[in-house]
């Protein structure tokens, strides 16, 4: 008998931890799951050296001061390529420890088949939600928007059609226009780009940051961001 799969209510009466990267899709998951579930804490895993995050290549004290204002404890890793899932599945089997019962995720188009975390949860004694499952885009970023959260984008892939000039700004329901009528799926689901989230519902506070020197590796464009401590002290 098929095993009824239903990740966009998984998060339903659960204690959960979410998987997140400080950006529009993982913030905006993390919002569903708390209108019907009970967090206790984020995952982020950092690349090896543990500058970064390893999603959205986000310095940790900003992951921290966006946990800080969301009011949850951040379980956090560096792990390589290689040792990634085992490093992953230890921070879940910390969060079933501490009382998780399921994980929360901000994917969109997982398919049912092959789902890598699926096999994760499944190893850890997990289930798994993914409120934004099976979504329409541009009706995601649209409540994203209307909820009142607040985005910044950081990376662009300037081979997507993406140019410097979009990193740095908000999204809005004129930008949302401008990036359909160049193509790009408002999601950034093909990889056109990442955002950091510094507001919205569920923060107590505005997360401060200072934009950085804009940077470029190969076809990617970057706008690092610091935490403005003096904004903070104002």
């Amino acid at each position: 008998m098929t095993e009824m799969i239903d990740w966009k209510h998984g998060a339903y009466g659960q204690t959960f931890i979410a998987s997140f990267s400080g950006g529009k899709d993982s913030v905006l998951a993390l919002y569903k799951a708390m209108k019907v579930g009970k967090a206790i804490g984020l995952i982020v895993m950092l690349e090896e050296k543990g500058q970064r995050s390893r999603s959205h290549g986000m310095p940790p004290e900003i992951i921290r001061a966006q946990a800080d204002s969301i009011g949850l404890p951040v379980y956090t890793a560096a792990a390589s390529w290689d040792d990634y899932e085992t490093v992953f599945i230890g921070l879940l089997e910390k969060a079933k420890a501490q009382g998780a019962k399921v994980l929360v995720t901000g994917d969109l188009d997982m398919p049912v088949q092959d789902c890598w975390h699926d096999q994760v949860t499944r190893k850890a004694g997990l289930k798994l939600a993914m409120p934004l499952w099976e979504t329409n885009h541009k009706e995601a970023v649209d409540e994203f928007i209307n909820l009142g959260f607040k985005t910044v984008v950081v990376t662009v892939n300037l081979s997507l059609g993406m140019t410097e000039d979009d990193l740095g700004r908000t999204l809005t329901p004129e930008y949302v226009k401008e990036l359909e009528d160049r193509g790009i799926d408002p999601c950034g689901e093909g990889g056109e780009f990442h955002t950091t989230v510094i507001d919205g519902p569920i923060f107590k506070r505005p997360v401060p940051v200072r934009k950085c020197r804009i940077l470029k590796h190969g076809e990617y464009a970057f706008l690092p961001l610091e935490l403005d401590e003096t904004a903070k002290k104002r």
